[in-house]
């Protein structure tokens, strides 16, 4: 036998996972297909420019990471705290009014805020800010449903929330899950997210140094793809290299799109995102807050100028600017949208602008819809586990979490064997 364990995927589950393990005193080894670390979670340097596996930030507010994650130790740098807005009469600011109270003013002539529309979007998401708890056990519905119930409407709902939202959720019809989404809009209202100044990678870096270094180490082993898992009283799993791994319990920690190749489980429904990375001699605006579309004219669900919140993210004297579609059936957007759809909301032009690179990520996000899952059985087979944010939920949370959940299930099958 090589291990007790083996973590099949190097990814933020697998990597929580297999740090628990070892914690515990257990022998774990983990593989992964690829050269690095992180799964979903990587960052490249191309130009001198990093550029993460399409748009993404880390809320330093999830509970998962606050919990096993020294925050302090990524350098994490926030985004600004609230959004810019294109409207019909220009570029608009909301600045969250605790964090930025220097800026209500601006946000106070933007137009989008009333009393009425207020008060609705309150009602609605109250429940996710006071009780949680009821919020992951009640009854659910989509998002959709959700704030026609509550009323809300106007301009804040469909050029701030809904706009917003299609990035975060990967999806633009509000069919998502309504219980998901006001659990996401406590996190963005407890926090403020940001990139650690080594890109995304640092994460699982992070991750994976802490679990090497511990009094039982893992055995952390790259370039190393799977190709079989074997269940049984001594699960086993079959690399490509033609060579073999036997331990005690296997827990297969892949992304959504390779889990149904190695294990008997459905699929997972995923979102997909394309994201555009783009070098610019001038920013395009000075601020460093995500900017919507509010008038939904184009592909564009967020963009953003990356090296204004990170400037390690750029060069000296360049700047990194995002600007991300979703992708999939219905949705497949060329460069010159893009490129259109920026110089409308930035107000300039994006002519001179350089595309460093462009991310097809198919398979961003496992879909989310009513009703709620909170979790998915750890255990599909003798000996074999599943941990992924596709078990749990779809955030850096849920990957942790459910690593956290079935590294727990492995040592209770471990005591009893």
């Amino acid at each position: 036998m090589d291990a007790d364990v083996v973590v099949v995927g190097a990814g933020l589950a697998g990597l929580r996972c297999a740090d628990r393990l070892a914690e515990a005193g257990r022998a774990v080894v983990v593989v992964e297909r690829e050269a690095v670390v992180g799964g979903r979670q990587r960052t490249d340097e191309v130009d001198g420019f990093l550029l993460d596996r399409g748009f993404q930030v880390l809320n330093p507010a999830y509970p998962a990471v606050r919990r096993w994650v020294d925050v302090d130790d990524l350098a994490l740098r926030p985004f600004g705290a609230g959004l810019l807005v294109r409207r019909e009469r220009g570029l608009v600011e909301l600045a969250h009014p605790l964090r930025e109270p220097a800026r209500l003013a601006a946000t106070l002539r933007s137009g989008l805020l009333d009393p009425r529309g207020l008060a609705a979007l309150g009602r609605w998401a109250a429940p996710a800010l006071t009780a949680p708890g009821r919020v992951k056990r009640g009854a659910d519905r989509s998002l959709r449903e959700g704030l026609d119930a509550a009323g809300v409407s106007g301009p804040l709902r469909t050029e701030v929330l809904e706009a917003f939202l299609a990035g975060v959720v990967a999806e633009d019809r509000a069919e998502t899950s309504e219980a998901f989404v006001r659990l996401l809009v406590r996190m963005f209202a407890l926090g403020v997210p940001g990139l650690p100044a080594r890109g995304i990678r640092a994460l699982p870096e992070w991750l994976a140094d802490r679990s090497v270094r511990r009094r039982t180490p893992v055995d952390l082993r790259l370039s190393t793809p799977v190709i079989g898992v074997r269940p049984g009283a001594e699960p086993s799993v079959e690399c490509a290299d033609g060579t073999s791994l036997s331990a005690r319990a296997v827990v297969v920690a892949v992304g959504p799109e390779a889990v149904a190749g190695l294990v008997d489980v459905p699929a997972p429904v995923t979102r997909g995102l394309r994201t555009w990375w783009f070098a610019a001699d001038e920013a395009p605006t000075r601020s460093d807050k995500v900017v919507v579309d509010g008038r939904r004219r184009g592909p564009m669900v967020n963009a953003a100028v990356v090296s204004n919140a990170v400037p390690s993210y750029a060069p000296p004297d360049a700047h990194l600017v995002e600007v991300t579609t979703l992708l999939g059936p219905g949705h497949d957007a060329a460069e010159d949208e893009v490129r259109r759809q920026a110089a409308e909301v930035f107000g300039c032009s994006t002519a001179s602008w350089r595309t460093v690179r462009r991310d097809d990520v198919h398979d961003a996000l496992p879909a989310q819809p009513a009703p709620l899952r909170l979790t998915s059985p750890a255990r599909v087979a003798d000996g074999v586990l599943v941990a992924g944010d596709h078990r749990d939920t779809a955030s850096i949370q849920g990957a942790l979490v459910s690593g956290h959940r079935v590294a727990g299930a492995v040592l209770d099958l471990l005591a009893t064997a």
